[in-house]
Parts: structure tokens; C-alpha cells; sequence
């Protein structure tokens, strides 16, 4: 047996049914479609349509709101910045800023700011010039010897 003799069984697979092609072919005039209205035309998809009963996502309460003036901080974790304190990534002697934070890969886009959360520990004494950090972040980088500068302009979250 070679490759280029390898076929399906007979039978195992189904020409494509082409509709639409005259009437004649069978599959003519209205294509399977059924006749007239909005259904029968091409490219209509009723989303969320239920027969005139009151939709689904319409039935159900509105909730909540979205505050469009809300800032979107990039959360950091205090043992993350040790990690890359530890690679070697990040300078200990210099200001830790969202863009030294950036270039040292621990995210990949400065939103609205950094904000530093007492997520793990830091051993190293580091200062942060950074948008906000949590009560309990601001303690542990005093005790470990650093110090945190909350930039002006940027709003002190929680």
C-alpha cells in the first residue's frame, strides 16, 4: 500500500450540498431558507430575541455602576520586588520607580501607577517613589531600613 492510494471508504464522506443554484438542483428559489421575512435574508442573527417574551437580559435587575474616573494601579507585592532584588533585576541603591519596576519585568505595562501591598517580605532596605502602598507595606519597608515617597498628583488608594 502506498500513501497516494490511501482513500475513505466509500460511502464514509458526504458531498457538500449546494443550495441556492437554480430550481432545478432541488435546493433552489428559497435555499432552505423557508420563505420571506427577516430570517430568510442573509447575515441576520436575532441575538437575546425570544418571541416577543421579554428577554432574558432584560428580565433580570441592572446592578452596580463603573466609575469611569477610577485609577487602575499595577498591584505589586512586597516579596515580588525582593525576588527581583534577588535576580539581580533591580538596584537596591537606586529610587524603585514604575518604570524601573517595568524595565525590570515584574509587569509589563505602568497603568495608573504602582501601588505596593505587604504581600511577602522584604529584607532589603529599598526606596519607593511610587502612586500609593498599603499602611502595612509603608511599615515593612521602614522596617526593613527603606523608605516609601507617595508621588504627588496620584490618588492615595484605601
Amino acid at each position: 500500500m502506498k500513501l497516494n492510494e490511501i482513500a475513505d471508504r466509500s460511502g464514509a464522506t458526504r458531498n457538500a450540498k449546494r443550495v441556492g443554484r437554480g430550481i432545478g438542483s432541488g435546493t433552489g428559489k428559497t435555499g432552505g431558507r423557508g420563505v420571506k421575512g427577516q430570517k430568510s435574508r442573509s447575515g441576520v442573527a436575532v441575538k437575546g430575541f425570544e418571541g416577543g417574551q421579554m428577554p432574558l437580559h432584560r428580565r433580570l435587575p441592572k446592578r452596580g455602576f463603573n466609575n469611569i474616573f477610577a485609577k487602575d494601579f499595577n498591584e505589586i507585592g512586597l516579596g515580588r520586588v525582593q525576588q527581583a532584588i534577588d535576580a539581580g533585576k533591580l538596584d537596591r541603591k537606586a529610587p524603585v520607580t514604575a518604570e524601573s519596576l517595568m524595565a525590570a519585568g515584574v509587569f509589563k505595562r505602568v497603568k495608573d501607577g504602582v501601588r505596593l501591598l505587604c504581600n511577602g517580605e522584604l529584607k532589603a532596605p529599598v526606596a519607593f517613589e511610587i502612586a500609593g502602598a498599603s499602611k502595612s507595606a509603608i511599615a515593612a519597608v521602614e522596617k526593613a531600613g527603606g523608605s516609601v515617597k507617595i508621588l504627588a498628583g496620584a490618588k492615595q488608594a484605601g
